[in-house]
């Protein structure tokens, strides 16, 4: 670093950087304004946009409410297309899968289910919407894609629904009359806590059914 002997010389070096070095300076300030001013104006926009999302999501649970299966789809449709990137894009998804569902159209219900799978950043709708593709499956008699799907989770982001998982496998094992493999998984779901009110019951029966061979 050098030092100025006299004030003259400090302000002469200062005028002859400033020579060399000012228009970027300017530039750099112009830069950081308009960065700034661009990062409000996207925070406002997105906030907008979360705010719009959640009128129009609001009425998609009215809708479902008053079991309007026809406005239900079309709300979830606008959402998926209007507000997609936002997290209520996938929750419309889910919607018009359990419509699609409720009329009987199996393989529409799997699409939309896998399409929020596969868009959603949110882990734990992911998780959602593999059960309930998992069951779609199993509606179908698809026993080995569902099994398929579980196997392809990924295992460090369980987020709570090891057990839910593992017993959507004792389902599908039953469904394939594999008991002994069911009964694993039954096992595994009732360590895990977490899983639904009837899984004692199922575990039950197959214990009844091994007994009655007997």
């Amino acid at each position: 670093m050098e030092i100025y002997e006299t004030e003259e010389e400090q302000v002469a070096a200062l005028k002859d950087w400033w020579k060399a070095n000012g228009s970027s300076v300017i530039s750099g300030v112009i830069a950081a304004v308009v960065i700034v001013g661009g990062w409000n104006f996207w925070q406002n926009y997105q906030k907008d946009k979360m705010l719009q999302a959640s009128t129009v999501y609001e009425q998609l649970l009215k809708a479902n409410v008053e079991k309007t299966t026809d406005s239900v789809d079309k709300i979830a449709e606008k959402l998926v297309s209007t507000y997609g990137s936002t997290a209520y894009g996938a929750y419309a998804l889910l919607f018009q899968a359990k419509a699609k569902v409720d009329a009987n159209d199996l393989a529409a219900a799997q699409s939309l289910l896998q399409q929020a799978i596969d868009t959603s950043s949110d882990d734990e709708v992911k998780h959602v919407a593999r059960a309930r593709l998992v069951r779609v499956l199993m509606a179908k008699a698809e026993y080995e894609q569902g099994l398929q799907v579980i196997a392809n989770v990924d295992q460090a982001k369980l987020g709570g629904f090891e057990g839910i998982y593992d017993e959507l496998k004792g389902d599908l094992y039953v469904a394939m009359s594999r008991i002994g493999e069911a009964r694993t998984a039954y096992q595994s779901a009732l360590k895990s806590g977490k899983s639904s009110p009837l899984l004692q019951f199922k575990l039950d029966d197959l214990t009844a059914a091994d007994s009655s061979k007997g």
